[in-house]
């Protein structure tokens, strides 16, 4: 599913606010809690800190990931966050001893007794200090390699979509031209034998063009379509078919539509007219459909004809693999495609299941 770009801007400010939220309540909550009366300095010296890590925390996010990490240059990306976790710990020693802070805040938990007179600093805090660095950075870190991710997916779900829409339109490319060439062809000559079975392929003919034109312009159409064009293709290709050839089509009598990509079971169903019928050979070809609740199957089974056999792995091949790449970019997980051919009995079949929930 591709994530509108609004809509993930919006996430990602949301998860901004919450993190800047959460550190918020962690510099300025957790004082209050400690039941005296901190100097007025602590709150300067933890809005200067907390400023210091939202400004290493998008320097990190907006230049350093992109321009070093996330192009293989982790040596001077590691350099450059030591250089600015030592420039905040040192900047934060600084504001304690700028603002007095060591000695008021001793004063402030030993306001009932006298206070103790440290010799040194209390390292202590150093070390608290960059963790929280590491925290926030690393925060940073993740944040912006998750959304490089995101980005990254968007933009290959997209290549992916514009990739399917090229291979329909190559699909329809495919059939306009010659199909329908040597369909009129037929038509025309049938109309010299009989009229009325003419004037019913022209209408035949005219509900293919209008789907392949019209109806196939969106990702998905309705089963009863597809199964209504497959219905058409087959019986305009029965017109330059001889009498050794035997034709079987089944479908659900009771059938439930549902969305299907469009023209998703004409390639199986060309390649067997293609390849399984001879004008001299006794041949058939069998395609059933069938519905079982969401799950529709696709079996189309043919002889395979000798004297076709040069060109036949050649043929079937290519359109095949353009099938399953299509197959894979519309039903991931959801479909199975079962193809057998048994050249001991002369026979080829295609069983393709769809779940279509």
């Amino acid at each position: 599913m591709i994530i509108p770009k609004s809509k993930s801007k919006l996430v990602t400010i949301v998860i901004h606010i919450l993190i800047w939220g959460v550190f918020g309540m962690i510099y300025f909550f957790q004082p209050i809690t400690w039941n005296v009366a901190v100097p007025y300095q602590l709150w300067i010296k933890q809005s200067i800190v907390l400023g210091l890590l939202i400004v290493a925390f998008y320097l990190n996010s907006f230049v350093l990931v992109p321009r070093f990490l996330l192009k293989n240059s982790t040596t001077i990306y590691f350099m450059i966050i030591v250089c600015i976790t030592a420039t905040i710990v040192l900047l934060n020693i600084y504001v304690d001893g700028w603002l007095k802070l060591p000695q008021l805040m001793d004063a402030a938990f030993h306001r009932h007794g006298p206070p103790k007179h440290r010799t040194g600093r209390n390292h202590d805090f150093d070390f608290y200090m960059i963790a929280q660095i590491a925290l926030v950075l690393g925060v940073s870190t993740s944040a912006t390699a998750i959304q490089k991710w995101q980005f990254d997916k968007q933009k290959h779900q997209e290549m992916e979509q514009d990739k399917i829409s090229s291979e329909l339109s190559f699909l329809k490319a495919q059939i306009n031209p010659h199909f329908f060439f040597n369909t009129l062809n037929n038509i025309y000559a049938l109309t010299l034998v009989n009229a009325d079975t003419s004037r019913k392929a022209i209408h035949q003919l005219s509900r293919m063009m209008r789907y392949v034109l019209y109806d196939t312009q969106n990702s998905t159409t309705q089963l009863s379509q597809e199964i209504a064009f497959i219905k058409d293709y087959i019986s305009l290709m029965q017109l330059r078919l001889t009498e050794v050839v035997k034709i079987d089509f089944s479908s659900p009598a009771a059938l439930k539509d549902m969305a299907i990509a469009p023209m998703i079971f004409l390639p199986f169903v060309e390649n067997a007219f293609k390849h399984g019928v001879s004008a001299t050979q006794p041949s058939h070809i069998t395609i059933a459909v069938e519905q079982k609740n969401t799950a529709v199957e696709l079996i189309v089974v043919n002889t395979i004809i000798k004297e076709q056999s040069n060109n036949l792995e050649e043929g079937r091949g290519i359109g095949l693999n353009n099938t399953r790449r299509r197959l894979d970019l519309l039903y991931p997980g959801k479909h199975t495609l079962l193809i057998d051919e048994n050249t001991a009995g002369n026979i080829y079949s295609v069983h393709l299941t769809l779940n279509l929930s």
